[in-house]
């Protein structure tokens, strides 16, 4: 009896004790497997054996664990020193003479929107994601994800990029490169890209940021990493302005932390001066041709009056592509100037208008091209619609319901070049964006390199070429930005 009272309690106790020393065996070993897992990782940095396959990326290692110093930001002038007008007033009515050439557009086929990419057998890949359209894969390099920004220093940075650069990252490279070519991607679209893969590898933010450090150094980019209270920072340079984005200078070139587009705070960072190898290649951020992206065709009415007329043009735009023109940073206004439109867009509202301007005199076809920029979007200014400063492209401003200046100067322009092959410039003043045409009109003009241009202000409602607001007549523009031939 006794034995079984002694059995059962020491059962009793037995379970009572075993379990709370089971929880305590568990959280001891839980903390010495976490202790000894973190003690390994930190081993890991220290004692790993780099392949190093360039001599270049050893002596670059040596750099970037040295002669770090302090820079601070500065953000670029604003496009406009003046708040640009709320609202825009009516013109007084002008009759134009009917003068020059007839006008006899040919209708533009408009049934393929762009090169259709040969797709491969589905190929499942580590890493799936949608771009612009298109669902993509890419393989991650072996090894790629023991990268870790630590201790969270320029020993951090040091550690990350050891640990790539042993990897066998050239497949992942090559791929970027090859989807790239075959889809015409401009240095934004690589941007993007890369973006999108660095964070489907990394969550931590700064790994990712250290990823795309490394692949673009990789594909012979200028940047920089950057410590800003132990995080990272990536410094692109570029050689023209990225506006409302952070700029520091390093060995007479300018980097801008593109991450920090459009934020307010201006930061201090730190970082290295050198180089990495042949990585001198500057961000360019021109759209002269247009990325092959995935199609989502949507179709618009554009409505406007003339002479109490109501004209109508139907076109259709690819959803995908305004997408990628609205992630843009604020370029400098030669980018959106001189970018291309997509072809299928612009050959349906080249097809619209020519209706209405066939056979007419080139003066009387061209006025109705300003008109119909003037009057088939409501004025809106950027920080109203989009809350910040928003230069848009021809095709965005076509999207869009509202517009301010510079948009319909863009549009405009670049219609008018296309279509009648004239001179054109864009006319920037202290608040304000106009056009100019080289043609033989009478009129407001300004002189740009000896030649006389007459204006055709795309936002002066109703206002025909020639007509300028009367508050820039007598002002000198502040600049001229010239399409290119």
């Amino acid at each position: 009896m006794i034995a079984r009272v002694n059995k059962a309690g020491g059962l009793k106790l037995y379970n009572l004790f075993g379990r709370f020393s089971f929880l305590v065996l568990l959280s001891v070993a839980f903390t010495f497997l976490n202790a000894e897992s973190f003690s390994e990782f930190k081993k890991s940095q220290s004692d790993f054996i780099v392949k190093y396959l360039h001599e270049e990326d050893k002596l670059f290692n040596q750099y970037i664990l040295s002669n770090w110093e302090e820079y601070s930001s500065v953000t670029a002038t604003p496009f406009y020193t003046k708040a640009k007008p709320s609202k825009i007033p009516s013109a007084r009515k002008l009759e134009l003479k009917d003068k020059g050439p007839l006008i006899l557009l040919a209708s533009l086929n408009t049934s393929v929107n762009q090169e259709k990419i040969q797709k491969k057998a589905n190929e499942k890949k580590e890493i799936e994601f949608d771009f612009f359209g298109e669902n993509i894969g890419f393989n991650i390099p072996d090894g790629l994800l023991d990268a870790k920004f630590y201790p969270l220093s320029k020993k951090g940075i040091s550690n990350f990029f050891n640990v790539a650069v042993s990897t066998e990252y050239e497949a992942l490279i090559d791929e970027i490169n090859k989807y790239s070519l075959a889809h015409n991607l401009n240095d934004w679209g690589k941007y993007l890209l890369i973006k999108k893969i660095s964070y489907y590898i990394f969550s931590n933010q700064d790994e990712a940021r250290l990823l795309r450090w490394f692949i673009f150094n990789k594909l012979g980019y200028a940047v920089k990493a950057a410590l800003s209270k132990k995080h990272i920072i990536v410094m692109y340079a570029s050689k023209k302005t990225i506006y409302a984005t952070p700029m520091y200078t390093l060995d007479k070139k300018n980097f801008y932390s593109i991450s920090e587009y459009a934020k307010a705070t201006n930061q201090k960072l730190f970082t290295y001066k050198q180089k990495y190898s042949e990585a001198t290649k500057s961000i360019d951020l021109s759209l002269t041709s247009l990325p092959i992206l995935g199609e989502n065709l949507h179709t618009k009415h554009l409505v406007f009056k003339q002479n109490m007329k109501k004209y109508t043009i139907k076109y259709r735009y690819n959803k995908n592509m305004i997408d990628f023109m609205a992630s843009y940073p604020q370029a400098d206004y030669e980018t959106y100037f001189n970018a291309q439109m997509d072809s299928q867009s612009y050959g349906d509202i080249v097809n619209g208008l020519r209706k209405y301007i066939n056979g007419k005199k080139s003066s009387t076809a061209i006025n109705f091209v300003l008109h119909f920029v003037q009057n088939a979007f409501k004025y809106q200014v950027d920080n109203e619609q989009f809350g910040r400063e928003k230069v848009m492209f021809a095709d965005e401003t076509l999207y869009y319901d509202k517009s301010d200046c510079e948009d319909r100067a863009i549009l405009f322009a670049k219609l008018v070049k296309d279509m009648f092959k004239i001179g054109v410039v864009g006319v920037k003043y202290s608040n304000h964006m106009s056009t100019a045409l080289y043609i033989p009109l009478k009129g407001d003009t300004v002189r740009v390199h000896s030649k006389k241009y007459v204006i055709a202000d795309p936002t002066y409602i109703n206002a025909s070429i020639g007509q300028g607001m009367s508050q820039y007549k007598s002002k000198r523009p502040k600049e001229f930005i010239f399409l290119q031939k």
